[in-house]
């Protein structure tokens, strides 16, 4: 029972990750119906903006752990921003008109371009950073093993019910959010209306970008190395629990980042690693066989 316990916990950490970075699939194919591939790459660049960050701060002197993650959070945010709008406005945009498999082999190649551009900026070795949290609450104990609660997976799920919470109240009480709820019902009207599209398509990429940002700033302490192709991997996961919540689905893809993360680590725990990653989207497969739509997702209804 104190194994499962802890393997739970575990689970809902990288669930937390993956569901962060999953958003962003289904917030774009949601409104303009494509993938963007290359968002795990966003996220990838995210963790190395986070690690500078806090290596500059500590150049400055800025050593106390709750300030030096609230500005190197702000600045992740920002910077990973600004890199997701500069994607759409450069990658996607152009396309926008033109079929979809055009659109499909842009967004594969910039993750492609995107993961080199950071291996030339920052070397293709492994980059490794010390904890900055250490301890935690022990829950309960039998015999030499103890079931523990990190503080830094405390503040990981503090942080993403924050965010959550934050980002619901944006699409749903804000003119942003019924802008982009327009324009995911029918882009045409929506600009009919006097709704900016482009504006809104745009702010929806940093939207997602700066999700994925705060994923790559909990990756990185969570795990504490990073390196060139962290995007790619986490990016399939993460594309997966959204296929699996049902794309589309903003708490679809949450829920299916959790499954995936929890999939994860009791297939970890109680079988071999090695093939943790065939768990996680053999259970992808059988759930799409009996609902295509994914757990949460909606058919697609044809407009004529």
């Amino acid at each position: 029972m104190e194994y499962f316990v802890q393997q739970l916990i575990n689970g809902v950490t990288l669930g937390a990750i993956y569901g962060l970075i999953a958003i962003g699939y289904t917030m774009v194919y949601g409104i303009i119906g494509m993938i963007n591939f290359a968002h795990g790459e966003i996220f990838m660049i995210s963790s190395f903006i986070a690690l500078i960050a806090l290596m500059v701060l500590g150049l400055f002197g800025i050593t106390w752990v709750p300030l030096a993650l609230l500005i190197t959070m702000i600045a992740t945010m920002v910077l990973t921003s600004i890199y997701g709008w500069t994607l759409e406005r450069v990658a996607y945009r152009p396309l926008r008109g033109s079929p979809r498999l055009a659109a499909l082999i842009t967004a594969i190649g910039m993750s492609i371009f995107l993961q080199n551009y950071v291996q030339l900026l920052q070397g293709a070795r492994v980059k490794p950073m010390q904890p900055l949290f250490t301890g935690g609450i022990e829950i309960m104990r039998r015999g030499d093993f103890t079931v523990l609660v990190s503080y830094l997976q405390i503040f990981i799920w503090v942080l993403t019910v924050a965010l959550m919470v934050a980002f619901t109240l944006v699409i749903t009480r804000t003119a942003l959010g019924r802008a982009q709820r327009a324009c995911e019902q029918d882009r045409g009207m929506a600009g009919l209306i006097g709704i900016n599209v482009d504006r809104t398509i745009s702010l929806t990429f940093v939207m997602g970008a700066s999700l994925g940002s705060v994923a790559g700033l909990i990756f990185l302490l969570n795990y504490g190395v990073i390196d060139f192709y962290i995007g790619f991997l986490a990016g399939m996961k993460a594309f997966t629990a959204a296929v699996l919540g049902g794309i589309g689905s903003l708490p679809g893809a949450m829920l299916g980042g959790l499954l995936i993360g929890l999939i994860e680590a009791f297939w970890s725990g109680y079988f071999t690693v090695e093939y943790k990653d065939v768990a996680a989207f053999s259970i992808l497969v059988l759930v799409l066989i009996f609902r295509p739509t994914g757990l949460l997702g909606k058919p697609d209804i044809e407009k004529v």
